[in-house]
């Protein structure tokens, strides 16, 4: 909820935390800045907006008389940066805000950190072995992680519920759901493949992923992956990873997409989902698309949620203890 007094003018976070979150800046900026990676700003409020389905964004009004036009704050810096990749930026580095509507809560805040980073280059096992290097300086002398888990999407779903993550039977589905306890499946899922995937992995699979030890889930389902390359060997994949610890997501990366055709259908299709469900619109981002038509270089790219990393670093039981104001007391 949110707290309205006057009174509440102090920060959400002790010193001791504001000083933790500049030291862990400093370590990532020395980390890319001895592998050459270039720290790059790109625009927070832009004039199109990912059409993901399962986000919401924020708007605001440019006004410069007489015009006026709607502008949307970024849910992810990831749009600008490939067209700075496509403009031969090379390997590139953020640290940024973004920003994602109807997201408060033990782990949300509307307004939240984001490390995003591009190697040129790299598959998706290399960017993966590089994730592995930077968390583990990150948590060096502080807590203390046991061996990197690498697991296959399709492994997990598969030892852990019985089904295949690939190949859609609602009745399987349906069972499944009736012998877990998970009625509310059925009726919030329906027959839709993708929102059964997310369901099942949230309340099954998630909570056990990376017990004191960071998780990498590859490999995940094509419908998943928006913006990921399918898998050369096996399209029903696609070359997407996810980081957990302790059942706590930390980040999502891709091996990217660069054909402008492909994504523009996926870009459409969301789109269309957005309005069967009555979403507000998005925008498509036309000049990403003009990008990729000129080239994006063979790059995989990861963003990391680092007010989650600051959790686990402090032990802290909500985001708001490791942010300096939260939405409560902006």
């Amino acid at each position: 909820m949110l707290e309205e007094s006057g009174m509440d003018w102090h920060p959400s976070c002790s010193p001791e935390l504001l000083h933790l979150r500049a030291h862990l800046f400093q370590k990532i900026r020395q980390f890319f800045a001895d592998r050459t990676v270039l720290e790059v700003e790109t625009p927070l409020i832009c004039k199109a907006i990912g059409s993901d389905p399962n986000l919401d964004f924020f708007t605001t009004n440019y006004q410069l008389p007489p015009t006026q036009r709607t502008l949307f704050l970024q849910t992810s810096p990831e749009f600008a940066m490939k067209r700075l990749l496509a403009a031969d930026s090379g390997s590139i580095y953020q640290i940024c805000k973004a920003f994602r509507n109807g997201e408060s809560g033990r782990f949300h805040n509307p307004e939240f950190t984001l490390l995003e980073w591009y190697r040129v280059g790299f598959d998706l096992s290399q960017l993966m072995d590089e994730v592995d290097e930077l968390l583990a300086l990150l948590f060096e002398g502080s807590v203390k992680l046991q061996a990197t888990q690498r697991v296959s999407y399709q492994s997990l779903f598969q030892q852990n519920t019985g089904l295949n993550a690939l190949v859609f039977s609602y009745q399987d589905y349906a069972d499944y759901a009736h012998s877990s306890g998970l009625i509310d499946a059925i009726a919030i899922c329906k027959h839709d493949h993708l929102l059964w995937l997310d369901f099942i992995f949230s309340h099954q699979i998630q909570p056990h992923l990376g017990q004191n030890a960071l998780c990498m889930v590859h490999g995940y389902p094509a419908c998943m992956s928006s913006l990921a390359r399918n898998n050369q060997d096996n399209p029903a994949i696609a070359d997407r990873v996810e980081l957990f610890i302790n059942g706590v997501e930390l980040g999502n990366g891709y091996y990217e997409l660069s054909d402008a055709k492909e994504q523009e259908r996926r870009f459409d299709n969301e789109i269309a989902v957005r309005q069967d469900n009555k979403r507000p619109n998005a925008v498509k981002d036309e000049r990403l698309l003009a990008a990729l038509e000129v080239g994006l270089p063979n790059c995989s790219g990861i963003a990391i949620g680092l007010d989650r990393l600051l959790m686990l670093l402090s032990n802290s039981a909500t985001i708001d203890e490791v942010l300096a104001f939260s939405i409560s007391r902006a």
